[in-house]
């Protein structure tokens, strides 16, 4: 006969001994605790309506709770509007109506990416950019721009294209390269700050620069040109540093000699207007004299380069002394010509041959 059947035996799962206590016992509790809650009017089915709003109404002020932690600070927003920074730590909002967004400022961020950066020797370079950031500012991170990361990938890359293009080769590969570094990251900050987007650059790297193989040749002969270039400069330069102080003294020579020429003409001029001056006012005083005495001198001068004499031997009376004239001659020609050529402005020598009429001198 089965178990479970009217005169049967007794069920092998039944319950154990004092198992009917236990549940009288979890009985009692529960309608104690429904009478407290519910009292008469309550539900004897299942839990009051009250105890539901009560356990409703702890769990939303127990959601309410947070923690900030020591890296992070927490931004406080009510219906989407900025409250408040809050510090690490625990706090309390009100669920559903204020937010708390977390940023951390602490962690150490980087962002990789690769570049071709044409550079001012015209050069074309491969380069492997990393740049190191944090959040300083959580308010400027979550309202200052969309996407902070993709805003400084975006300014990286412009940074290094202008620091790279202002640069050679040589400069990026071996000799400058930290300098490269230190302005790229400079600029990064600078317009980063600009734009209001709350992270601070902690370094910048260049991980890898690399000369693309397909450009090798035409890079080769584009140093080449500028090497060329250099060197025709260097020459050119190096014959204008010796022509040019030649030029500027034969200018400035010339331009003494001129300054000497016309005081030695000034000079003359005036000591020739002073001396006709002089015969002027002695001609006005004595006509005469003045006439004779210029007479002889314009015959002096014109007699004494001669080299040969011519006398009249009628005007002589017939006799003849003879003399060594033509050695006296050459010596007063000679005394002549060395005092002419110690004063400037010496006038030329006549003709050697002079013929002189003694009569002519009585007539006048």
């Amino acid at each position: 006969m089965a178990w479970n059947q009217p005169g049967g035996q007794q069920n092998p799962w039944g319950r154990k001994p004092g198992a009917d206590g236990v549940d009288q016992a979890l009985k009692d509790w529960q309608r104690r605790f429904e009478a407290f809650f519910g009292g008469a009017g309550g539900s004897k089915n299942g839990l009051s309506p009250l105890l539901l709003l009560a356990v409703v109404i702890v769990g939303w002020l127990l959601s309410g709770f947070y923690q900030v932690n020591p890296a992070e600070r927490g931004v406080l927003q009510r219906f989407g509007k900025f409250v408040a920074v809050r510090e690490p730590g625990w706090g309390w909002r009100l669920r559903g109506v204020e937010t708390i967004t977390k940023v951390n400022v602490s962690a150490v961020n980087s962002v990789k990416y690769e570049s071709r950066v044409l550079t001012a020797d015209v050069n074309l370079v491969n380069l492997t950019l990393a740049v190191q950031y944090q959040f300083s500012d959580p308010v400027k991170v979550l309202f200052g721009v969309r996407d902070p990361e993709s805003s400084l990938r975006a300014v990286s890359e412009s940074a290094i294209r202008e620091i790279v293009g202002r640069g050679d080769l040589e400069a990026i590969l071996v000799s400058a390269r930290q300098q490269v570094t230190d302005r790229t990251k400079e600029l990064i900050q600078r317009t980063l700050d600009t734009y209001g987007t709350g992270i601070r650059v902690t370094s910048v790297n260049l991980t890898e620069v690399q000369v693309p193989e397909a450009v090798v040749p035409a890079q080769r002969d584009a140093n080449k040109a500028i090497a060329d270039r250099e060197r025709l400069q260097k020459e050119a330069e190096t014959y204008q540093s010796g022509i040019i102080p030649v030029a500027e003294g034969a200018a400035s020579r010339q331009i003494q000699d001129a300054e000497a020429y016309k005081a030695q003409v000034t000079a003359l001029a005036e000591g020739e207007a002073a001396r006709f001056n002089q015969v002027r006012q002695a001609y006005e005083a004595s006509p005469r004299v003045t006439r004779e005495r210029m007479y002889l001198d314009t015959i002096e001068g014109v007699l004494k380069g001669s080299k040969k004499v011519v006398i009249d031997s009628k005007a002589a009376g017939g006799n003849l002394i003879y003399l060594p004239l033509d050695k006296l001659t050459e010596g007063r020609a000679r005394d002549a010509d060395a005092g002419a050529a110690s004063r400037p402005g010496a006038a030329a020598p006549e003709p050697e041959t002079v013929t002189v009429d003694g009569r002519q001198r009585g007539e006048r």
